[in-house]
Protein backbone atom coordinates (compact mmCIF):
# COMPACT_ATOMS: atom_id res chain seq x y z
CA UNK A 1 0.00 0.00 0.00
CA UNK A 2 2.73 2.25 0.92
CA UNK A 3 4.39 2.04 -2.43
CA UNK A 4 1.59 2.34 -4.51
CA UNK A 5 0.63 5.90 -2.30
CA UNK A 6 4.18 6.96 -3.17
CA UNK A 7 3.76 5.79 -7.00
CA UNK A 8 0.51 8.08 -7.04
CA UNK A 9 2.14 11.04 -5.32
CA UNK A 10 5.45 11.06 -7.68
CA UNK A 11 2.82 10.67 -10.56
CA UNK A 12 1.10 13.55 -9.68
CA UNK A 13 4.00 15.67 -9.20
CA UNK A 14 5.21 14.46 -12.10
CA UNK A 15 1.91 15.69 -14.14
CA UNK A 16 1.86 18.94 -12.09
CA UNK A 17 5.73 20.15 -13.21
CA UNK A 18 5.52 18.79 -16.69
CA UNK A 19 1.76 21.11 -17.33
CA UNK A 20 3.38 24.02 -14.68
CA UNK A 21 1.91 27.31 -15.83
CA UNK A 22 2.53 30.79 -15.79
CA UNK A 23 1.56 34.07 -16.54
CA UNK A 24 3.65 36.90 -18.59
CA UNK A 25 2.39 40.49 -18.16
CA UNK A 26 3.07 42.64 -21.56
CA UNK A 27 4.67 45.77 -21.36
CA UNK A 28 1.63 47.78 -22.19
CA UNK A 29 4.16 51.36 -22.43
CA UNK A 30 6.30 48.78 -25.32
CA UNK A 31 3.57 46.62 -26.93
CA UNK A 32 2.07 48.78 -30.43
CA UNK A 33 -1.01 47.97 -31.82
CA UNK A 34 -1.57 49.92 -35.30
CA UNK A 35 -4.80 49.79 -37.35
CA UNK A 36 -5.23 51.01 -41.08
CA UNK A 37 -8.68 51.10 -43.44
CA UNK A 38 -8.45 51.57 -47.29
CA UNK A 39 -10.96 53.06 -49.46
CA UNK A 40 -12.64 50.86 -51.64
CA UNK A 41 -12.06 51.82 -55.27
CA UNK A 42 -8.99 53.89 -55.00
CA UNK A 43 -5.51 54.37 -53.19
CA UNK A 44 -5.35 55.68 -50.08
CA UNK A 45 -6.81 55.43 -46.29
CA UNK A 46 -6.01 56.46 -42.89
CA UNK A 47 -4.26 54.35 -40.70
CA UNK A 48 -3.65 55.29 -36.53
CA UNK A 49 -2.64 53.17 -33.24
CA UNK A 50 -4.65 51.93 -30.36
CA UNK A 51 -3.48 51.21 -26.33
CA UNK A 52 -3.69 47.76 -24.57
CA UNK A 53 -4.91 48.51 -21.23
CA UNK A 54 -3.54 44.93 -20.02
CA UNK A 55 -2.46 41.79 -21.07
CA UNK A 56 -0.66 38.25 -20.93
CA UNK A 57 0.61 35.15 -22.23
CA UNK A 58 -0.21 31.91 -20.38
CA UNK A 59 3.31 29.38 -20.99
CA UNK A 60 3.02 26.13 -20.62
CA UNK A 61 5.98 24.01 -20.57
CA UNK A 62 8.10 26.82 -22.02
CA UNK A 63 5.32 27.58 -24.86
CA UNK A 64 2.40 30.11 -25.19
CA UNK A 65 -0.61 28.35 -25.07
CA UNK A 66 -2.88 31.13 -24.31
CA UNK A 67 -3.20 34.82 -23.51
CA UNK A 68 -5.55 37.81 -23.10
CA UNK A 69 -5.41 41.23 -24.12
CA UNK A 70 -7.74 44.14 -23.40
CA UNK A 71 -7.49 46.95 -25.96
CA UNK A 72 -8.71 50.70 -24.79
CA UNK A 73 -10.99 52.05 -27.56
CA UNK A 74 -10.94 55.62 -26.28
CA UNK A 75 -6.88 55.67 -27.26
CA UNK A 76 -7.71 55.40 -30.99
CA UNK A 77 -5.41 57.26 -32.78
CA UNK A 78 -5.10 58.70 -36.58
CA UNK A 79 -1.32 59.03 -37.88
CA UNK A 80 -2.09 59.96 -41.49
CA UNK A 81 -3.68 63.50 -41.40
CA UNK A 82 -1.49 66.85 -40.52
CA UNK A 83 -4.04 68.99 -39.25
CA UNK A 84 -5.25 68.41 -35.75
CA UNK A 85 -8.95 69.57 -36.92
CA UNK A 86 -9.26 66.38 -39.19
CA UNK A 87 -7.43 64.15 -37.01
CA UNK A 88 -10.21 64.72 -34.54
CA UNK A 89 -12.56 64.51 -36.92
CA UNK A 90 -11.66 61.43 -38.19
CA UNK A 91 -11.01 59.99 -34.28
CA UNK A 92 -14.26 61.41 -33.39
CA UNK A 93 -16.25 59.55 -35.85
CA UNK A 94 -14.29 56.16 -35.40
CA UNK A 95 -15.83 56.53 -31.89
CA UNK A 96 -18.91 56.93 -32.66
CA UNK A 97 -22.17 54.62 -33.32
CA UNK A 98 -20.66 54.39 -37.02
CA UNK A 99 -17.93 52.24 -36.17
CA UNK A 100 -17.01 51.35 -32.76
CA UNK A 101 -19.42 52.91 -30.44
CA UNK A 102 -17.18 53.59 -27.88
CA UNK A 103 -19.23 55.16 -25.23
CA UNK A 104 -20.64 51.99 -25.20
CA UNK A 105 -18.34 49.24 -26.04
CA UNK A 106 -15.13 51.15 -24.32
CA UNK A 107 -12.84 48.15 -24.67
CA UNK A 108 -12.03 45.32 -26.84
CA UNK A 109 -10.56 42.12 -25.98
CA UNK A 110 -8.67 39.65 -27.96
CA UNK A 111 -8.46 36.00 -26.08
CA UNK A 112 -5.90 33.20 -27.47
CA UNK A 113 -8.15 29.46 -27.62
CA UNK A 114 -5.09 27.74 -28.76
CA UNK A 115 -1.36 27.70 -30.36
CA UNK A 116 -0.20 25.12 -33.01
CA UNK A 117 3.60 25.59 -33.91
CA UNK A 118 4.90 24.64 -37.17
CA UNK A 119 8.53 26.08 -36.37
CA UNK A 120 10.26 27.13 -32.86
CA UNK A 121 9.22 30.76 -33.27
CA UNK A 122 6.97 30.55 -35.97
CA UNK A 123 2.99 29.86 -35.02
CA UNK A 124 -0.70 29.68 -35.66
CA UNK A 125 -2.47 31.32 -33.05
CA UNK A 126 -6.69 30.39 -32.76
CA UNK A 127 -8.81 33.18 -30.45
CA UNK A 128 -11.94 35.04 -30.04
CA UNK A 129 -12.04 38.54 -30.69
CA UNK A 130 -14.73 40.87 -29.20
CA UNK A 131 -15.45 44.34 -30.72
CA UNK A 132 -18.61 46.45 -29.53
CA UNK A 133 -20.08 43.18 -27.43
CA UNK A 134 -19.74 40.71 -30.55
CA UNK A 135 -17.04 37.59 -30.18
CA UNK A 136 -16.09 35.81 -32.98
CA UNK A 137 -13.51 33.97 -33.83
CA UNK A 138 -10.60 34.57 -35.57
CA UNK A 139 -6.80 32.82 -36.47
CA UNK A 140 -3.49 34.73 -37.55
CA UNK A 141 0.05 33.84 -37.79
CA UNK A 142 2.43 35.05 -35.67
CA UNK A 143 6.49 34.58 -34.89
CA UNK A 144 7.85 35.09 -31.73
CA UNK A 145 11.44 36.32 -30.84
CA UNK A 146 12.85 34.88 -27.86
CA UNK A 147 16.06 37.39 -27.63
CA UNK A 148 13.81 40.68 -27.58
CA UNK A 149 10.99 38.54 -26.02
CA UNK A 150 8.38 40.02 -28.27
CA UNK A 151 5.76 38.61 -30.62
CA UNK A 152 4.94 40.09 -33.68
CA UNK A 153 1.46 39.58 -35.87
CA UNK A 154 -0.42 41.29 -38.79
CA UNK A 155 -4.08 40.26 -39.67
CA UNK A 156 -7.40 41.70 -40.93
CA UNK A 157 -10.52 41.16 -40.28
CA UNK A 158 -13.80 41.94 -41.72
CA UNK A 159 -15.69 44.99 -39.74
CA UNK A 160 -19.17 44.11 -41.04
CA UNK A 161 -18.95 40.83 -38.60
CA UNK A 162 -18.65 43.05 -35.87
CA UNK A 163 -21.68 45.39 -36.61
CA UNK A 164 -18.72 48.28 -37.44
CA UNK A 165 -21.20 48.84 -40.42
CA UNK A 166 -20.77 52.54 -41.25
CA UNK A 167 -21.81 52.92 -45.21
CA UNK A 168 -20.31 55.75 -47.20
CA UNK A 169 -23.20 57.41 -49.27
CA UNK A 170 -20.29 58.01 -51.90
CA UNK A 171 -18.28 55.32 -54.58
CA UNK A 172 -15.63 56.85 -54.84
CA UNK A 173 -15.30 57.59 -50.37
CA UNK A 174 -16.74 53.94 -49.42
CA UNK A 175 -13.77 52.20 -46.83
CA UNK A 176 -13.08 48.76 -47.94
CA UNK A 177 -14.66 45.96 -45.23
CA UNK A 178 -10.96 45.22 -43.91
CA UNK A 179 -9.94 46.53 -41.00
CA UNK A 180 -5.51 45.83 -40.86
CA UNK A 181 -4.02 45.29 -37.82
CA UNK A 182 0.03 45.42 -36.99
CA UNK A 183 0.42 43.66 -33.20
CA UNK A 184 3.66 44.23 -31.34
CA UNK A 185 3.59 42.45 -27.68
CA UNK A 186 6.48 43.25 -25.57
CA UNK A 187 7.15 41.02 -22.10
Amino acid sequence: MKKLTVLLVLMLTASISTNAQEKLNINISKSELKWSGEYSFYFGGHNGTIDFTEGYFIKTDDVITGGEFIIDMNSITCLDIESDEGKANLVDHLKNEDFFDVEKFPTAKLVITSVEYYETNQMKIYANLTIKGITLPVEFHAEANYKTRQMVTKFKIDRQRWGIDYNSKLRDGAIADGIGFEVTLSL
